[in-house]
């Protein structure tokens, strides 16, 4: 039951720290910021360790402190079932990130960009680190390229 309800949650874009819904967007917002892009490619309704993910890393409410100091959040989600698809131009856009950064087709994979859209840093899989570890990570690369 809570795993639904974190992933409604997630759906419905309430958790505070927003997930920005266009990517073009968040190499803008990331450019201004002089912030990094964290994309996040997952499987919301079906893959379970993309569900632990938002669940244990994504919602900590240290990793949403970080995040929103020094980066853009962008999710690329590929929902399988028929109730939860998204807007083609959605569909589309995460097809088109997918050919780029996640050609062979990983959930969850996880890249770190330059407002540029640039990889820095990718994590395939669910990280082996705790929430605070992989928070800590993600802080000194941000540190490191200022």
């Amino acid at each position: 039951m809570k795993t639904i309800l974190l992933f409604i949650v997630f759906s419905l874009g309430l958790v505070t720290n927003s997930w920005e819904p266009n990517f073009q967007n968040a190499k803008q917002v990331a450019k201004a910021k002089n912030q990094l892009i964290l994309l996040n490619f997952s499987g919301s309704d079906w893959c379970i360790p993309c569900i632990r993910m938002h669940k244990e890393i994504f919602a900590d409410a240290g990793f949403l402190k970080m995040a929103e100091q020094n980066l853009v959040l962008f999710n690329a989600d590929f929902p399988r079932n028929k109730k939860n698809q998204l807007p083609a131009d959605k569909k589309k856009q995460n097809e088109a990130l997918a050919e780029l950064y996640n050609p062979k087709g990983r959930f969850p994979y996880t890249v770190l960009l330059s407002a540029e859209g640039k990889l820095i840093r990718a994590w395939e899989g669910l990280p082996d680190e705790n929430a605070a570890q992989f928070t800590a990570t993600i802080k000194q690369i941000c540190d490191a390229s200022h």
